[in-house]
């Protein structure tokens, strides 16, 4: 199927043409239409699989056929969980609007001042984080009155209990009666319980062969003691001729602290956190899209929202405390039909966590172990404290009757 199949404008699929989008991806293929009819969506499918053009591409064609008079009004609220990914689905609708339609991002780490005066110009499309957007609506210096369209892009990391609280003060800013889509790779059940606040009538759409999605990306499972993980890399790097590399790390102070060895190995590597300033991420992000950096150790802000088609490899150095996460992580490789690795290190602690992310994910992964980097010693063995004395707290229950016959007694 042709995108001209979905009867877009003329010059949406010029511009559609130019990026080289050749035909619909399945999430794609099933979600555009039901955008076109106003339905409220909840899409399901995995990283790189065009979630975000399934958006997009409706939105700005109904807005560029039903443009309003006036100064320009916010049309589309698109909410997103970190500022790259923000600003990557901010440049996307520019590139497809037509001029005379206007985007603005809003996300923290940037003037806030000069977020709100291009707001207050007039704009059709707010993309933002929900911390700096919140502190804009504090201020009374935006109106979301006339908001058609309510997107929440990696619904599944907007949606967790952190966001439940901020969800609410934004829905009572924009109108009832409003599109909601909601994207996202995966629907943990603490997800679904907020969905219904959101949308009661929202379809339901998934992508059965959800395997084909992260089908080019080759995964491996290297056994190897956690201190022997930063030699090993090294190794694999040098040795298996790895090019951009994305590592992912438990912590801030990991990355920083393996990125500025590995610098002193003479490796050009860099590190990337939420603890650097937006120019900061802004600078080494774009170091590593021009291949000036090698390899990059970031924690999980790097996981949703890295655009970068050149990402040839990616290490699970620590395993993600999510098994949700693992997929995100992964799909950084492998973009646009490319083929990509990823690469996971375990040793006699982490091995039962990769076993149910194995099975969250579907996968079954042979273990490797690789020459001179062998897992040594033996799986440390549980020790369990004394078991607690029966009796000797009271339960709530108790507690109540008790509190019940204090006040009677009053």
């Amino acid at each position: 199927m042709p995108f001209s199949h979905f009867n877009l404008s003329s010059s949406l699929q010029h511009k559609i043409k130019l990026k080289n989008f050749t035909k619909p991806s399945p999430i794609q293929e099933k979600v555009i239409p039901l955008v076109l009819e106003r339905k409220d969506v909840m899409a399901k499918a995995q990283t790189g699989s065009g979630k975000s053009a399934a958006f997009i591409l409706p939105i700005v064609n109904i807005l560029a056929n039903d443009e309003k008079e006036g100064k320009a009004k916010i049309r589309a609220l698109i909410l997103t969980p970190t500022r790259e990914l923000t600003s990557q689905v901010a440049q996307d609708f520019e590139y497809f609007l037509p001029k005379r339609l206007k985007v603005v991002s809003v996300v923290g780490g940037e003037q806030l001042g000069a977020q709100m005066i291009a707001i207050q110009k007039g704009c059709d499309i707010v993309v933002a984080t929900s911390g700096r957007l919140l502190e804009i609506i504090d201020k009374g210096q935006i109106n979301l009155s006339r908001v058609e369209f309510f997107v929440l892009d990696e619904a599944d990391k907007m949606l967790d209990l952190g966001f439940a609280q901020e969800l609410s003060l934004l829905l009572k800013s924009m109108p009832l009666t409003r599109q909601n889509l909601m994207f996202s790779a995966t629907y943990p059940p603490k997800v679904l319980n907020y969905t219904s606040s959101i949308s009661s009538t929202a379809l339901e759409v998934s992508i059965e062969n959800e395997e084909a999605t992260v089908g080019s990306i080759r995964q491996r499972v290297i056994k190897v003691n956690s201190d022997n993980r930063g030699p090993l890399l090294r190794y694999l790097i040098e040795n298996e001729k790895y090019e951009q590399t994305l590592v992912f790390m438990g912590s801030k102070r990991a990355a920083h602290n393996i990125a500025t060895k590995f610098r002193k190995y003479g490796f050009k590597a860099e590190a990337f956190h939420s603890d650097l300033d937006q120019e900061e991420r802004n600078f080494t992000l774009n170091l590593f899209k021009d291949k000036k950096v090698k390899v990059l150790f970031a924690t999980d802000i790097a996981a949703r929202g890295l655009d970068i088609d050149n990402i040839s490899c990616v290490i699970n150095f620590d395993l993600p405390r999510s098994p949700n996460d693992y997929i995100h992580r992964i799909g950084r490789t492998g973009r646009a039909g490319a083929k990509g690795l990823a690469v996971s290190f375990i040793d006699h602690v982490s091995q039962e966590h990769f076993k149910l992310i194995e099975k969250r994910s579907g996968i079954k992964l042979e273990r490797e172990e690789i020459e001179g980097f062998e897992l040594t010693g033996d799986t440390p063995t549980k020790i369990k404290g004394p078991a607690p004395l029966k009796g000797k707290k009271k339960s709530k229950k108790d507690k109540l009757r008790e509190e019940a016959l204090k006040n009677k007694e009053k």
